[in-house]
Parts: structure tokens; sequence; C-alpha cells
């Protein structure tokens, strides 16, 4: 209740949220069952509110080893066991090139369940530019799918912060 109040007096729609990291002794299975279980006791509220969660898979090969939830898949079905229309996922196509590959197929099956992307350069988290993803053709498809919502830009600069932006924004606008 106190964080949607909050995020009502600042305009905000969306919580970003992770899935934690692995714990000795908790299968697979029980930790899956237990994000279905936490989601679904926040979407009725968030739905209420007019808010949006947003579950953030990570990559467990290069920046999160204890990440637990690395797979989009997984993601998808938990997703699928709330139900809810207020909780999504966050789509980090950084992420997901590094865990799962095949980056414009999964989006195009699964556009419903996302609720935002993060944009980053593979491999090294830097510009989207110079890297390994043709981000245009990427987002290009994403707004062809009928997108409307955010994509944000979360990598590491590797020159002055804002000359990265003007020359990420060039390249992304072709």
């Amino acid at each position: 209740g106190e964080m949607i109040d909050l995020a009502k007096k600042i305009g905000c729609r969306a919580f970003i949220s992770g899935a934690g990291n692995k714990v000795a002794g908790l299968s697979e299975e029980e930790a899956i069952q237990n994000m279905v279980d936490t989601l679904k006791a926040c979407a009725e509220p968030a739905e209420q509110a007019g808010v949006t969660l947003i579950l953030e898979p990570f990559n467990t090969r290069v920046d999160h080893p204890e990440y637990f939830l690395d797979d989009p898949h997984t993601c998808v079905e938990v997703l699928k066991a709330v139900g809810s229309p207020n909780v999504k996922m966050l789509y980090d196509i950084y992420h997901m090139q590094i865990m799962d590959g095949n980056v414009v197929a999964f989006i195009r099956q699964n556009i419903d369940h996302i609720g935002h992307f993060h944009v980053a350069g593979v491999p090294g988290r830097h510009e989207p530019y110079d890297c390994e993803l043709n981000y245009p053709f990427i987002l290009g498809e994403i707004d062809a799918l009928g997108y409307t919502g955010g994509v944000g830009l979360e990598y590491w600069p590797t020159l002055d912060p804002g000359e990265s932006l003007k020359r990420t924004r060039a390249y992304l606008q072709g």
C-alpha cells in the first residue's frame, strides 16, 4: 500500500522486481511456486491501483551467477500461472541474448507478457551499437507488434555519457 501511494505521487505506473538469488536447499520447483504465490498476492492490489509489476530475468553466465531466474521461458510460465494483466516481464535484450538468443522470435511469441524492455550491447554491456545485435531491426519488430511501452537504455558508456547518448540515439533512429 505505502509503495503504491508513493508511486502515485510521482506518476510511477510500474515496479521492476528481481527474483532473487538461488537459495540453498530450495528446489527449482519450490522457488518457482514461491514466485507465483508472491506475485499472485501482489497482483490484486496492483490491479486495483492501476500499476504493473514487472519481473526481470537476468543472465547468470556473465553478470549475475547466483541469480535464480535466468530463463525467459520460465518467466513466461510464472506469468501465465499468476494470470494477471498487471504482472509482466521485463525483457532485457542484453541479458536474454546471453542466456537464450533467438531474441526476435521470443518477443514475437510473448509480446503480450512483456511490460518493458532494456537495451545494451552484447558483449560488454556497453552502447547498443557496434555489437552483435541489430537494435534498429529488433526495435522495429517490437514497434510492428504494436508495443507502446518503455524501452530503457541500461548500459555502461565507453565514452562521455552525453556523447554516448547522442551516438546511441542517432544509431537507433537510423
